[in-house]
């Protein structure tokens, strides 16, 4: 028998797909209409909460107006974090809603070969939660990112544990796109600046449930830190299965990004305490704007403690109404070409955009890693709480020059 919080889960995931517009088969593309393509992996509650945020952003203009007198009109669905998914959404996104602008994804693994596509075919692309390093050094004139790079996360967190807790790094990780980023990047930071190596390493598969073989290797190495990296499941299997096998408290657990999102501590209970990420935002922030933010997730979305992924989304969906406004659109089907180049070249005259993130974002028209990885600040959370009632602090806040973390 399904519990009542999964019929509760299936009931609003419904009821937001359906708001999302998904239609079995996709109407005639309309003249006078910016077409947006939304995929995010939704197969969680929040997650449909990210994707339904980020089209109520966007379309919010047209009981207004729109954007320069247009309406927006955006096709939202869901990769579920699958690359053959992520690639079939965006296709369907280009050749039967003839879309001018991509948003998405959540999962690196999903945003990387999506990519390529869109390069092919001349699209725009902009990316509000993917974090693997590799996805800007693609050179893909088409593609911005408004979420921070794991070539800056890496050294948030790599820093802080170096200096105040230890060098000794045990690295435990999945196949996920970012997890991977999350772990190399880490490696390589601790690599060239303290002359450090790992002391030890192992990847599994994102779907596997038993790491203690690993955990038990590691607690007899005695480290100072353990990096996990994976997606929300795995993240507190992980960090909860550590404490099973008796590696103690004191050896900190630092994870990648997703540890951010709501489903870590609910799952990790107590385990959580004491587990570091580095994030975009905070719903701690005691600036109004965040504050602001918070409480209208709140009331219109039902959650208590909005993660970064949720200001990322918002974020993202401002700074494309900012870009759409710059932008000279014909939005005929003739001028589908031209109207997708002038977006992409509007997307790259953001400059030090000041909303959620904790530094400025800021884009330019080189299809390099300084010019598309937009937002440079990190954050390092540590979480006081686990459970339902989860709670948390911000140790560190860092900003970093656009070139940080490339090869010279």
């Amino acid at each position: 028998m399904k519990s009542a919080s999964f019929r509760a889960s299936y009931v609003l995931a419904s009821a937001l797909l359906l708001a999302a517009g998904v239609p079995s088969a996709p109407a005639a593309a309309a003249d006078d209409v910016i077409r947006i393509g939304v995929t995010l992996r939704m197969i969680v509650e929040n997650g449909l909460k990210y994707g339904q945020m980020t089209k109520d952003e966007l379309e919010a203009v047209n009981a207004t107006g729109g954007i320069n007198g247009k309406k927006i009109e955006v096709t939202l669905l869901d990769d579920e974090c699958k690359p053959d998914r992520g690639i079939a959404n965006v296709n369907r996104f280009i050749h039967q809603h003839k879309v001018h602008l991509v948003l998405g994804s959540t999962c690196s693994s999903v945003s990387i070969p999506m990519v390529d596509v869109v390069t092919k075919e001349e699209v725009p692309q902009i990316i509000p939660h993917s974090t693997n390093t590799s996805i800007t050094q693609k050179g893909s004139p088409w593609v911005f990112r408004t979420s921070v790079s794991e070539r800056f996360y890496s050294a948030v967190h790599a820093k802080y544990l170096a200096e105040n807790v230890g060098k000794k790094v045990a690295y435990l990780y999945t196949t996920d796109g970012a997890a991977i980023s999350f772990a190399k990047d880490y490696m390589g930071y601790m690599e060239r600046t303290y002359k450090v190596e790992p002391i030890y390493t192992a990847q599994m598969q994102e779907t596997d449930l038993d790491f203690r073989s690993h955990l038990l290797k590691i607690k007899s190495l005695n480290p100072d830190v353990l990096a996990i990296g994976g997606q929300l499941d795995a993240i507190a299997r992980i960090t909860q299965q550590s404490y099973e096998v008796g590696i103690p408290s004191k050896v900190r657990r630092v994870a990648a990004s997703a540890a951010s999102n709501a489903p870590v501590p609910e799952l990790a209970g107590n385990a959580a305490v004491g587990l570091t990420f580095a994030a975009a935002f905070s719903c701690k922030d005691e600036r109004p704007v965040a504050q602001q933010f918070v409480k209208m997730v709140q009331d219109k979305y039902k959650v208590r403690c909005p993660d970064h992924d949720f200001s990322q989304a918002y974020e993202t969906a401002q700074i494309v109404k900012l870009a759409l406004s710059r932008a000279k659109l014909s939005l005929t089907d003739a001028a589908l070409a031209q109207d997708r180049r002038a977006i992409r070249d509007a997307l790259a005259t953001i400059k030090d955009y000041s909303g959620l993130a904790s530094g400025p974002i800021n884009f330019c028209a080189d299809p390099t890693p300084q010019c598309r990885d937009g937002n440079r600040t990190g954050i390092l959370v540590e979480y006081t709480k686990g459970g339902k009632d989860y709670d948390m602090r911000v140790l560190a806040r860092v900003s970093f020059e656009a070139d940080f973390g490339l090869a010279k």
